[in-house]
């Protein structure tokens, strides 16, 4: 079948790769609310270069960076990539897969045609001066993420990626479970056992903003495993069931609280004592859920904006607030007296290493993590996907698209 379209479940030859594929595909004409951003659209199949691999597609899995991505904002991914060389006037997202390595390009020892892989999501130059003087890959300067700064990500029948992205899929996990987590969980793992000395230990209260989710959902699970107590916060009952039946010790209905947002600046006394009387009020309803007058030890943080004051206030004397995100904002202000006076610490944190990926495809291999999926359909339907999200109308936990697998439940090729 070289150089014809295959459609889904229609699958060419293993090795044998078509010239041009189907992918959901965004332009720069088209940045706006992400149902009308993505498009599914004939593209041509990228070529594996030295330490590359193109992969067969089973299943893709869904995060917000590529609402971001649609909406063209905080960043023009197709500029930005075009700043440094590149050619393509499209972007193709996706930063969770599973598949089947389907060619190599030179060097390529780890893997070979025909294994069934996950893929994770951090892309970065192994010869890089900082990495070669021992940094961990993720805080290198040379570090994008695949699918977002990236191109060619896990929206299209093949995905272009570095050898090292690859690791085994465990045999009985579907393509969609298998598709769904690794970027939620991963990042979730980072945030709450690579930090030490702040990683969770027995008996640490632990605050989860946007617990439903698919960060938050991992987050309640792992803090559970390393023997801490996830408080999980969320934003109805349906979604607080869910928490609960991951195993969050308790939860905290945000919309009975109205502080949210920037921090009012002191001297406007009125304004910062109401604001106050909120995250106080947060406070004591955290320890009604725990049980015990303590503070989180730790504070998951994901949302940004408009929590992030909150967060520092409440977080334990020498606790951490430890943040991969910023859903509702980037602009975040905090009071300085609580971060220096009460020695706690703002931790940045940002996808994880592949050991610590290895470590909750592990956890997921042996029924430890629950994937937390829900299907959101198929190529058609990533658009849709994607505003259910930005909307905040997303179903709790992780979602995934099928790609090539056929339909779900499948967890081989054929």
């Amino acid at each position: 079948m070289p150089g014809h379209l295959f459609e889904p479940g229609d699958i060419p030859p293993l090795g044998t790769v078509p010239r041009q594929m189907y992918a959901s595909v965004i332009r720069r004409e088209r940045y706006g609310p992400p149902h009308s951003a993505f498009r599914t659209e004939v593209v041509d199949v990228p070529e594996a270069g030295r330490g590359q691999v193109l992969v067969l597609v089973m299943a893709a899995g869904i995060n917000y960076n590529n609402v971001w991505a649609a909406l063209g904002t905080p960043v023009d991914v197709i500029a930005a990539r075009a700043k440094h060389g590149a050619r393509e006037e499209f972007h193709i997202g996706g930063s969770d897969a599973s598949g089947i390595v389907w060619a190599t390009g030179e060097d390529v020892t780890q893997v070979q045609v025909g294994d069934e892989v996950i893929l994770s999501g951090c892309q970065w130059n192994e010869k890089a001066p900082d990495i070669r003087l021992g940094a961990d890959p993720t805080t290198s300067t040379t570090q994008n993420v695949w699918g977002y700064e990236t191109n060619h990500g896990s929206f299209a029948q093949y995905t272009l990626v570095h050898d090292y992205q690859c690791h085994p899929k465990p045999p009985h996990l579907t393509w969609e479970k298998a598709a769904c987590f690794l970027l939620t969980a991963a990042t979730a793992h980072r945030q709450l056992c690579g930090w030490p000395p702040h990683d969770v230990q027995p008996g640490d209260p632990v605050l989860i903003w946007g617990a439903a989710g698919g960060l938050g959902s991992m987050a309640i699970q792992i803090t559970r495993l390393r023997g801490g107590i996830p408080i999980a916060v969320v934003s109805s009952e349906h979604r607080a069931h869910h928490c609960r039946t991951l195993g969050a010790h308790g939860t905290i209905d945000r919309r009975d609280f109205h502080h949210f947002g920037p921090m009012p600046d002191p001297a406007d006394h009125q304004a910062y004592t109401h604001w106050l009387q909120g995250v106080r009020a947060f406070g004591r309803r955290f320890w009604d859920v725990l049980g015990q007058r303590r503070s989180p030890r730790i504070v998951f943080e994901h949302t940004g904006r408009d929590t992030l004051p909150t967060s520092l206030y409440l977080c334990d004397n020498a606790g951490m607030v430890v943040c991969c995100g910023g859903t509702t904002g980037y602009q975040a202000n905090v009071d300085l007296r609580y971060l220096w006076m009460r020695q706690k610490r703002l931790q940045g944190s940002h996808f994880a290493n592949l050991r610590q990926s290895r470590a909750v495809i592990h956890l997921a291999a042996t029924g430890l993590l629950n994937p937390c999926l829900t299907l959101a359909g198929t190529l058609a339907d990533i658009g849709t996907a994607h505003q259910r999200m930005h909307d905040n109308q997303h179903p709790p936990g992780n979602q995934a698209i099928l790609v090539n697998a056929p339909r779900p439940g499948l967890t081989t090729l054929h």
